[in-house]
């Protein structure tokens, strides 16, 4: 494991410890980026559809991508839910790689929220 990866992997493991000690749950990725979803729909928790989870973690992720310019923001649909356009293909990445390209943005996110 390259120093950089293991870095990743401390600080995602403690961001992992700060959720459970705020949220009572200690997510898994899938978990972060419903959080990060509902963050961003910003009508509260509530009961989501397996669908509108799908959503959720859409949002998170075009939202976490915002910053390196993956995606743009076109504001909110008649519901109030986030929309994005794609502006550049994301890299083509191994599954592991995937997800800590995940891990890196998502860090970043909670960095920019003050958390």
């Amino acid at each position: 494991m390259k120093h950089g990866e293991e870095d990743l992997q401390v600080r995602w493991l403690k961001l992992r410890i700060r959720l459970k000690e705020k949220f009572n749950i200690k997510p898994d990725m899938n978990g972060v980026l419903l959080l990060i979803g509902v963050q961003e729909l910003g009508q509260g928790p509530q009961e989501f559809s397996k669908e509108q989870k799908q959503d959720l973690m859409h949002i998170a992720i075009c939202t976490i991508l915002l910053p390196s310019g993956y995606y743009s923001a076109d504001g909110l649909d008649d519901e109030g839910w986030p929309h994005f356009t794609q502006l550049k293909p994301l890299p083509e990445l191994q599954v592991y790689e995937q997800e800590d390209f995940l891990k890196d943005h998502a860090l970043l996110y909670f960095s920019n929220q003050g958390f």
